[in-house]
């Protein structure tokens, strides 16, 4: 991906600082992946929705900080990623414009081993995430080797990217609404009704990541779609459970599988029409 240096008031690095104590929180986006490796891999036979009751608005006090220096190579994914959470913030505000809308910022956070947010503690083991309540996004920018070495995404800094608008995407769904109305629908649905619910917030976000994409081709090179492509296959519901498990369970299904996410994506990518964008009605009329 072609970028330049681009600087956000908005943007914070608080990698090298370390703390104490820390506690799990569920609900990352990418990062369901840690769900379901202690689902599928033995360690709790807990519902992904009740884990995810059980560590969101958890706080843990941290007992202290010490920072160490970011290698060059830590300095300059850092700077990547701070310019695109830019570039989406700018595409997002001409988009609402164009549609008499004003679009609110979210933060973005840069962490490693554990954070504090207003939807409580974070470890790394989290994956990238957004938080409603202080409606910033949370990434650890190690997981993405993990996303390449274990569950074999094919890397690059597009990638990253996809991800970094996937979750600009769920804020995209807090201040559009519809996220408060999916979880008030959720609590008068079953788990598997709730799931569906959750897999076309999810499936909404890779198209919100799509259509910024459409807006950006001026920066992209060749072979970034393939990437962000690579990316969606990789954690897709039906992908990580046969990886971990060897059998699917679609009532579990919380994402969508890797063909779904690839398609909403694309769909957002080669469109670039927000109005096209309703999964809700596509998958559950």
């Amino acid at each position: 991906m072609k970028w330049d240096k681009q600087n956000s008031d908005s943007f914070e690095d608080r990698r090298g600082m370390s703390g104490g104590k820390k506690a799990l929180l569920g609900g990352g986006a990418i990062g369901i992946i840690v769900l379901l490796l202690n689902m599928f891999g033995g360690e709790t036979g807990q519902s992904i929705g009740t884990i995810l009751q059980q560590t969101q608005g958890t706080q843990t006090q941290t007992e202290g900080t010490q920072t160490r220096e970011l290698s060059a190579e830590e300095k300059e994914l850092g700077d990547f990623s701070e310019s695109v959470f830019v570039y989406n913030n700018k595409t997002w505000t001409t988009i609402f414009e164009d549609n008499n809308m004003t679009y609110e910022e979210p933060g973005m956070v840069l962490f490693d081993d554990g954070v504090e947010t207003a939807c409580g503690s974070a470890t790394s083991a989290s994956g990238p995430f957004y938080c409603p309540g202080d409606k910033k996004v949370y990434m650890d920018l190690r997981f993405f080797e993990e996303l390449k070495t274990r569950f074999g995404a094919e890397g690059g800094d597009f990638a990253i990217a996809y991800v970094i608008a996937h979750e600009v995407g769920h804020h995209l769904q807090t201040v559009l609404g519809t996220s408060a109305k999916v979880r008030q629908l959720q609590q008068s649905k079953s788990e598997t009704e709730a799931n569906k619910l959750s897999v076309c917030m999810e499936l909404q976000a890779d198209f919100y990541a799509g259509v910024w994409a459409h807006y950006n081709k001026n920066l992209l090179e060749a072979g970034d779609i393939e990437e962000a492509i690579s990316a969606a296959n990789a954690v897709g519901d039906d992908a990580i459970q046969k990886r971990m498990s060897g059998s699917v369970v679609p009532d579990s299904f919380t994402h969508g599988t890797s063909k779904q996410r690839i398609e909403w994506f694309m769909k957002g990518y080669n469109s670039g029409d927000i109005t096209q964008g309703d999964t809700f009605k596509a998958l559950l009329d």
